[in-house]
């Protein structure tokens, strides 16, 4: 684990509005901290439970501009909505897009909880964290990779995490830092993968699932983002991004396709406006497929049911 560091080399989060309860105890490192090289084995470094948190699942895609956040924050929603206890961590230290995905305003910061500790928001009924609750939305996070690992890593660990079954990480882009960091740190019950049929996005898609294999973290599936598109005036479908990339990809790695979603105008403008699709139409076609993404990475989080007791009979 990274140094870290409270005196003059610290860096603290800004406090925000005078008067505003908010937490203003993190503390990041300082911008020498060690940098642990990559592995050369698939040994995960010794994990420490997250408190509050009994699932984890980490919601990649290996490339930006798939749709990444906004099946993230639907599907964490979904899950919800099959009444389990559900948060959402945005691990996107450089351009967090949870806060305004989940309606929450500008300025609103976590209350702290202690030392070294702070409250989760609450939005849609989601636990949540992300860098966008902490700083100004305009400011830009220019910091190297030991820094912005160790912010995820406080995020995670400090947070006070109300019995969740299940958190939701929204993953960068790539497989960098924060990506490392999770795979050797974190007890990840299994990742799933987003993409889009096209051929480039299906490249990075794999990435993504490489690098989870390597750290021996399973892949519940994949999520094929922007498969068909339905012109809103005469109804004519076309695979603007080609067709069948996502089962092909669940194919190749032995995995499962937990669904395709349509490339909808609706989806985008609810999700801006701090109304996803799940909560804007909750008996949506598309909150359907949602929902029952939600119950496969449950089923296979959870793992199989437990047998009941064996009653037998004699004379």
């Amino acid at each position: 684990m990274m140094p870290m560091r409270r005196r003059a080399s610290a860096r603290r989060l800004p406090s925000g509005e005078p008067g505003r309860r908010q937490a203003s105890w993190v503390y990041w490192p300082d911008s020498a901290g060690r940098q642990r090289s990559a592995p050369t084995d698939n040994k995960r470094e010794e994990q420490s439970v997250i408190e509050g948190v009994k699932h984890i699942v980490a919601v990649a895609s290996g490339k930006g501009g798939v749709g990444k956040s906004t099946v993230t924050v639907n599907l964490a929603l979904a899950m919800a909505a099959e009444g389990y206890r559900v948060g959402i961590l945005d691990a996107d230290i450089y351009g967090p897009s949870q806060a305004q995905m989940l309606g929450v305003g500008e300025g609103v910061r976590p209350q702290s909880a202690g030392e070294n500790r702070m409250l989760p928001l609450e939005a849609h009924g989601l636990q949540a964290m992300s860098m966008a609750f902490m700083v100004d939305v305009r400011e830009p996070m220019v910091w190297r990779g030991p820094m912005v690992a160790g912010a995820f890593q406080q995020m995670l660990t400090q947070t006070r995490w109300d019995n969740l079954d299940f958190l939701f990480i929204d993953m960068p882009p790539g497989t960098g830092d924060i990506q490392l960091t999770l795979a050797q740190k974190v007890p990840v019950d299994g990742a799933v993968i987003v993409t889009t049929p096209q051929d480039i996005a299906l490249l990075d898609a794999r990435k993504g699932i490489e690098m989870f294999r390597k750290v021996n973290v399973p892949v519940f599936g994949v999520v094929e983002n922007m498969s068909l598109h339905v012109c809103s005036n005469c109804g004519h479908a076309e695979p603007i991004f080609g067709e069948g990339g996502g089962e092909r990809i669940a194919n190749e790695y032995e995995t499962r396709l937990l669904g395709r979603l349509p490339l909808a105008l609706s989806i985008r403008e609810q999700v801006d406006g701090g109304r996803p699709t799940v909560v804007a139409e909750p008996d949506g076609e598309v909150t359907a497929t949602f929902r029952d993404m939600a119950r496969q990475v449950a089923e296979q989080a959870q793992g199989p049911a437990a047998e009941g007791p064996s009653i037998s009979f004699s004379d």
